[in-house]
């Protein structure tokens, strides 16, 4: 017996053949499993689309801000020749733009207001080239650093904390004080806010400010820039980048990539991935397992059938290649509806999310409330791939006991009350 008649006579059990009762019931019982498979396909890939989605929006706002590689030198010190590193990173080829800054802590006030914040001294011709928040024509505020004036450039959040506006005065407080006969006297700095960004992500906006690097050197008493940020044409390889340049700087100074400076949020959302991956699969291996009792079942009404195959010269080998057909046929459709399911949501989730919205008169994500006001969807093929293997897997799984018992039918036996 060849193989291409055990897949017609297992396709034609997957339809259960003549119209009966007892066919018609296994008949829905294999239309369940595939549809089972199907949505738990379906479920995986638009879970996790959407996962990778909401990761890339929040780091793709995170890294406007951060840089995708910061060089710097030791205790906060000036780098020793900033041309020099500047130009030796501007050589590596991977290397985007470069941008010479200044990196400190500081408390901002505002009458009796005040806030702890980051400091950051730029330049601002440069700062585009390794910011892409700055990188906006319509945030040109940046262009209103002017040395020797002391504006200064606050997160909205901040500038909201503070009530504070374009053209308010705030108060800049030094870390280390001004040593006088008196004692330690904190060093006082009036600033001008000269404008507002709005990075989209919370921490940032709540707690940088940015003014021009003069300044910066000159009210912390610094003799340069501490450090270059540095934007890379690939952020994914910023790791690899990070060890050439370590490799061939000649001044000896830290490097630390994106990667190493979020490692804490990036492991958590790895982590929670991996969990929906495990739980959203048994939902697959339930709706595959279901398989069992459409198996058993139609082994059972098909026993006379296998006993007349068997006496025709029949294997056992053969007679379990005919359930495994059925049960991989099962497996196979439910597989591919799910994957067209799936992957038709996750390609049109930006549709699909605003019509429920309308339709139910609800807003899923509240632009006052999340960062992201609209569903976000990025399919992987690394995710899709693994998906279809599994649900392949768990579905010739689940047909090889039956299909064994299936074999081990006794011709005589079957057909004593036929």
């Amino acid at each position: 017996m060849n193989l291409p008649f055990e897949l017609l006579l297992g396709w034609r059990y997957t339809r259960a053949g003549r119209a009966t009762r007892r066919n018609g019931f296994i008949s829905f019982i294999s239309g369940v499993s595939m549809l089972g498979i199907a949505l738990g396909v379906a479920a995986l890939i638009i879970v996790l689309s959407v996962m990778n989605g909401f990761q890339k929006e929040v780091r793709d706002r995170m890294l406007g801000v951060v840089s995708h590689i910061e060089i710097f030198a030791p205790n906060g010190a000036a780098l020793p020749d900033v041309e020099r590193t500047l130009a030796q990173v501007k050589a590596h080829p991977k290397v985007l733009g470069a941008a010479p800054f200044i990196a400190t802590q500081a408390l901002l006030a505002r009458g009796e207001d005040m806030k702890g914040v980051m400091v950051r001294g730029i330049e601002p011709t440069l700062e585009p080239s390794v910011s892409d928040v700055f990188a906006q024509a319509k945030l040109s505020v940046l262009t209103q650093l002017v040395p020797g004036e002391f504006g200064v450039v606050l997160g909205a959040e901040l500038a909201h904390a503070l009530g504070v506006t374009k053209g308010d005065k705030v108060t800049l407080v030094a870390p280390s004080g001004q040593v006088t006969p008196a004692g330690v006297i904190p060093r006082l700095k009036q600033m001008t806010v000269v404008g507002t960004f709005d990075s989209g992500h919370f921490e940032y906006d709540s707690a940088l400010v940015l003014m021009h690097m003069a300044d910066a050197a000159r009210v912390f008493r610094l003799e340069g820039a501490t450090g270059v940020r540095v934007k890379l044409t690939d952020l994914n390889l910023a790791r690899a980048v990070a060890a050439d340049l370590a490799a061939s700087l000649t001044d000896r100074l830290l490097i630390r990539d994106w990667t190493r400076q979020n490692r804490t949020w990036f492991a958590a959302v790895q982590l929670e991935k991996r969990m929906m991956f495990i739980i959203l699969t048994l939902i697959v291996a339930v709706a595959a397992f279901n398989l069992v009792s459409t198996l058993v079942m139609t082994v059972t009404d098909k026993r006379a059938d296998i006993a007349i195959l068997r006496t025709l010269g029949a294997s056992p080998a053969s007679i379990m290649g005919i359930f495994v057909v059925q049960g991989a046929m099962v497996g196979v459709i439910g597989t591919l509806a799910g994957l067209l399911l799936g992957l038709g949501v996750a390609f049109n989730i930006d549709v699909i999310v605003p019509a429920l919205e309308q339709a139910l008169g609800a807003t899923f994500l509240p632009r006052d409330v999340y960062l992201i006001s609209r569903m976000p969807s990025d399919p992987q093929q690394g995710d899709i791939v693994p998906i279809a293997v599994i649900s392949l897997v768990l579905a010739f799984a689940a047909t090889l006991y039956p299909s064994w018992r299936a074999s081990r039918v006794n011709p005589a036996e079957a057909l004593r009350y036929e």
